[in-house]
Parts: structure tokens; C-alpha cells; sequence
């Protein structure tokens, strides 16, 4: 989500190095490249965006054992992000303590004018209110054919914001963990190719 006004760029759920936290549990071989691919995304955004203000939603590490499994390369980049804006970690539920050393501030909220950012949106929060955690995905019907990509999730009064991490996945924006959020209707602003969709609850389908 890039906010113009401030020049701000606010991201959720990175999850650094959650393809080496899987496999170190037995979940298989994954590809141990999800942090440089998330970082390579990052990393083009803020080329294009250059923003003043970055603020990462949580999550941004997926466990307390992150740090020393990233590599110099990607420890490097990290530093090289941070010292470009004013960088803000929020605290996620995986990385209640983000590890020392990467530059910027951590913060458990930010609030700038109007707008709250948090981790984990709160049932009834506030209007305003920009949050990450849940990693809102919907699913569409065209033609035939279904169509499923990560959304941007709002009521126009709160924002829940897709996962930017690439091995992240995401829950079905239907799902029930979104109901205390979104009491009412809510659009569901589907990520394409080149441009973002907004699609109304109603014409969603399940995942």
C-alpha cells in the first residue's frame, strides 16, 4: 500500500526465511530462495516508489531463529532498505522481538493522521485502522474458469493488506476470521497483472 500524501509504503507479512523454518520442521524440500525473492519485490518497489516512510506490518521475520539463517546477502540488502527511509517494524505474532541489528525503529503501532497501523486488525477497531495477519486471498468465477489472487481486503473505514512475503499463501477473505472486521459488506481489490481489481463481497466465491 503506498500512501502519496506521506510518501509512505506499508507492507505485511514478509516472513523472512519461512521456507528454511519449514523444512528445519520436516515439511519437505522447499527452495531456500523465499527471503531473496520477497527482498527482490521490495526491493523494486521502493526504486519506483521512493518512499520517505516504510513500515513493515508484522511478521516480517517468521520466527526467532530467522536471523541466522539469512544469508550475508540478504543480511546486506536488509541494511541497504533500511538506511533509505525511515523504517518502521511493528511487531507481528512471529517476531514479537525482530532481531537487533537491521536499522530502523520497532514499534507494536504507528499512528499517522488518520490512519493506524497495526499487526493484527481488532474486531471493531477504529476507523482507519491498516493491518496485516490474516493474508487475505478471494477467488472469483470468469467464464467458466476460477480465478484466485491475494487481495486487499476494506469496508472503507479499515484495510487489511495481502501478505508481500512469497511463500506466505493466504486465507479466504470469506473465511470466518474476517467476519468480526468486516460486520458488513466489503471490497476485495484483487491483485492482477499490472493493476488491482475491486471486487464486491457478494460475487465472491469460496477458495
Amino acid at each position: 500500500m503506498y500512501w502519496p500524501d506521506e510518501k509512505l509504503l506499508a507492507v505485511a507479512d514478509l516472513h523472512f526465511e519461512k521456507g528454511s523454518g519449514l523444512a528445519a520442521r520436516g515439511a519437505g524440500l522447499l527452495p531456500p530462495y523465499d527471503t531473496r525473492a520477497t527482498l527482490k519485490r521490495l526491493d523494486e518497489a521502493i526504486e519506483r516508489l521512493r518512499p520517505q516512510t516504510v513500515v513493515c506490518l508484522g511478521d516480517s521475520f517468521h520466527d526467532r531463529g530467522a536471523e541466522a539463517r539469512l544469508g550475508p546477502d540478504e543480511v546486506a540488502t536488509i541494511r541497504r532498505l533500511t538506511e533509505k527511509s525511515d523504517w518502521v517494524w511493528i511487531l507481528g505474532n512471529h517476531d514479537p522481538v525482530p532481531p537487533a541489528g537491521f536499522g530502523g525503529r520497532v514499534m507494536e503501532s504507528l499512528e499517522i493522521g488518520p490512519l493506524t497501523f497495526r499487526h493484527d486488525p481488532v474486531a471493531d477497531g477504529p476507523a482507519g485502522e491498516v493491518a496485516g495477519h490474516l493474508h487475505p486471498k478471494a477467488a472469483i468465477r470468469r467464464r467458466g474458469k476460477r480465478i484466485t489472487r491475494r487481495c486487499f481486503a476494506t469496508d472503507g473505514m479499515r484495510l487489511v493488506l495481502p501478505a508481500f512475503g512469497a511463500y506466505t499463501g493466504g486465507l479466504d477473505v470469506l473465511d470466518e476470521a474476517f467476519w468480526p472486521i468486516f460486520g458488513g459488506g466489503f471490497h476485495a481489490w484483487m491483485l492482477g497483472r499490472d493493476k488491482v481489481y475491486p471486487i464486491s463481497s457478494a460475487k465472491l466465491i469460496p477458495i
